[in-house]
């Protein structure tokens, strides 16, 4: 079983910066290591629906954003800690929601129901 642990959520002022971190542990069903899997972030803000934010393959470490995030986030990945990030500069109040690490054995993918582990989620309050 497979589990993710989001830490790094907070109240932080508009344009103010907040790092996330969802660290990866056990074992997949596939057996294979985490570094293949790729690692995404979503978020969801009060009354709406989880909306994609980033993420980024085991194989290539290549990264992909939402186009609302679009340079003021930033996704790594440390293999050997078995960890993703995200990095969230010049935050804004739209900013706000649970945020959301998911995984999966296979390509970048935008819908979370591809996805097939999940964390618990990290608060994100952006005050104006």
């Amino acid at each position: 079983q497979v589990q993710l642990v989001e830490s790094g959520g907070g109240l932080v002022q508009a344009g103010g910066s907040l790092r996330l971190s969802c660290a990866a542990s056990g074992r997949a069903a596939s057996g294979r290591a985490f570094s293949f899997y790729t690692m995404a972030w979503f978020r969801q803000a009060p009354g709406k629906e989880r909306e994609f934010v980033s993420a980024i393959r085991g194989s290539t470490g290549a990264a992909v954003y939402a186009d609302s995030i679009k340079g003021r986030f930033a996704i790594s990945r440390d293999y050997g800690k078995n960890t993703v990030y995200l990095q969230m500069n010049s935050l804004e109040p739209e900013d706000t929601g649970v945020y959301y690490c998911a995984t999966r054995d296979g390509l970048i993918a935008y819908s979370g129901s591809q996805y097939d582990y999940w964390g618990q989620g990290t608060q994100v309050t952006v005050s104006s």
